[in-house]
């Protein structure tokens, strides 16, 4: 992509503004809780291995339908057992499966669940809390995460974000965090000229930038602006919390959009 005007000071602020607004609401993804099932926003946020299996969820589907993943599988196996969730292969894809199936990707979620079971089990004695025990580093915590099938940098950047702004894990070196390299993100970063191009060092380098002792808290700000006014088609300009601020460059897109479906589409 060529040249666009520099990081807009007035963006970075209306950004970081929102990200502060989204933080004290106690805002999780599009509202209030992760899903609009009480039972199953309970269960994430009560049982760490739960949570793991929602980052897992949380790819090609909505992402209130993907945090309901947890319980509602739980509701068809009977049970949340890491033991048999790894040992029990075939139950849990058939539970996955059934219709209506819990998640697009019937066949690799399955597979993904059964193996974080499995590691859950050999490398933190059970316990999936273990990786994100207090006092860890952001990076360290993104490291283990990334360690396990189905999570990578996306999902790694917003499941510590989540971890350390709703669930009160008490993380540190908060200036080590990032942005998720997400659709709705990237989308925001280009049309807002916070990022020249559309690659995953020119975003995290904005963020940086805009907020170099926590970039990560502007993660989930800028998803809910992509998600519910910088949309790809018919942008809601007049309403976003960027404002007059915005260049507004909307006819920007990210690569690859209307090809494939991100994590926490």
């Amino acid at each position: 992509m060529g040249e666009r005007q520099p990081v807009s000071c007035a963006v970075g602020a209306a950004l970081q503004a929102h990200a502060r607004a989204v933080a004290a609401e106690g805002i999780v993804q599009v509202g209030g809780t992760f899903t609009c099932v009480p039972d199953a926003d309970t269960f994430v946020r009560t049982r760490p291995e739960a949570f793991l299996v929602g980052v897992l969820f949380t790819q090609g589907i909505p992402a209130e339908r993907a945090w309901a993943g947890p319980w509602l599988l739980a509701q068809r196996l009977g049970h949340f057992d890491l033991v048999r969730l790894a040992a029990e292969r075939e139950a849990v894809a058939s539970a996955v499966a059934a219709r209506p199936a819990l998640h697009r990707f019937v066949r690799t979620v399955p597979r993904w669940v059964s193996s974080a079971a499995a590691r859950v089990l050999e490398q933190y004695d059970g316990d999936a809390g273990s990786i994100w025990r207090d006092g860890s580093r952001v990076a360290e915590v993104a490291e283990r995460l990334r360690a396990f099938d189905g999570i990578g940098e996306k999902k790694a950047a917003m499941a510590t974000e989540i971890l350390v702004r709703h669930l009160g894990k008490h993380l540190v070196g908060l200036e080590d965090g990032c942005v998720a390299y997400d659709v709705h993100v990237r989308r925001v970063f280009l049309r807002a000229g916070l990022a020249s191009e559309d690659s995953l060092e020119a975003v995290r380098e904005a963020a940086r930038r805009i907020c170099p002792e926590d970039p990560g808290s502007l993660d989930l700000a800028t998803w809910l602006i992509g998600r519910e006014h910088c949309r790809p088609s018919n942008p809601r300009c007049d309403i976003c919390p960027l404002g007059r601020a915005c260049p507004r460059l909307t006819h920007l897109r990210p690569d690859g959009v209307g090809t494939r479906r991100q994590d926490r589409s």
